[in-house]
């Protein structure tokens, strides 16, 4: 007579086939990741540079064509140069040029917390009168149909004409902040008539422009001459 012993047969996967297996997986997902992103990635930074041109000729009319510059902390002027990291300190800008080559005015970015998140702005600035000439908002997410009149309201928009921002005799900060007063109230050209109703929006780009002015114009304008014309 036979005897027989039972062999057991286990119904677990093995650990190392599980690995192997996921080990693949990660791997096809990786390469599919990596494929669409450097298949769209051309084409996103087409994009963002087509949307940074529109609003930089928006803030300035008279652009034809821009140049990224950085203000070094120590005052230097330089071209910035593809995607390079920017030095810590230093202030990022875009200089305008005419159809001649000629400087026509510069555009800059300035941030500042409104009423439901910040607002990113970019305005731009004319070496001539030294003031704001022209203001566009970059991203925000205020209540529609009351903080988002700083993009339509014809009153509002008018404060960006010709808004003040000259340096003091030091050349060291402005010479006056730049403020955003009650709507009806404004006495200086160094100040924001608001919006009644959207206070806190338009608070949020007086604080953003007069920031931004206050960092970058003190390092730029002694510099200025070295840009005057396209490089």
């Amino acid at each position: 007579m036979s005897t027989e012993i039972p062999v057991s047969v286990s119904k677990t996967t093995p650990t190392v086939a599980m690995v192997r297996t996921l080990g693949l997986v990660s791997a096809v997902c990786g390469l599919i990741i990596v494929g669409a992103y450097q298949s769209t990635f051309d084409a996103v930074a087409d994009n963002k540079r087509i949307a940074l041109e529109r609003a930089v000729f928006k803030v300035i009319p008279a652009a034809k064509s821009i140049v990224e510059f950085l203000v070094l902390p120590g005052g230097a002027i330089e071209k910035k140069v593809g995607a390079s990291d920017t030095a810590v300190g230093a202030l990022k800008f875009y200089a305008a040029y005419d159809d001649t080559g000629k400087l026509a005015g510069i555009a800059a970015e300035g941030s500042a917390k409104g009423y439901a998140d910040s607002v990113r702005l970019l305005y731009g600035y004319s070496p001539d009168c030294q003031c704001i000439v022209g203001v566009g908002v970059v991203s925000m997410r205020e209540t529609p149909g009351i903080g988002d009149k700083i993009l339509v309201d014809k009153a509002y928009l008018k404060n960006f004409v010709a808004l003040d921002v000259k340096l003091n005799a030091e050349l060291s900060a402005l010479a006056n902040e730049v403020k955003t007063v009650k709507h009806g109230t404004k006495t200086n050209p160094w100040q924001i008539d608001a919006i009644a109703g959207a206070t806190i929006t338009s608070r949020a780009v007086g604080r953003a422009i007069n920031d931004s002015a206050q960092a970058l114009l003190p390092k730029l304008v002694p510099g200025l001459d070295k840009i005057r014309s396209k490089p």
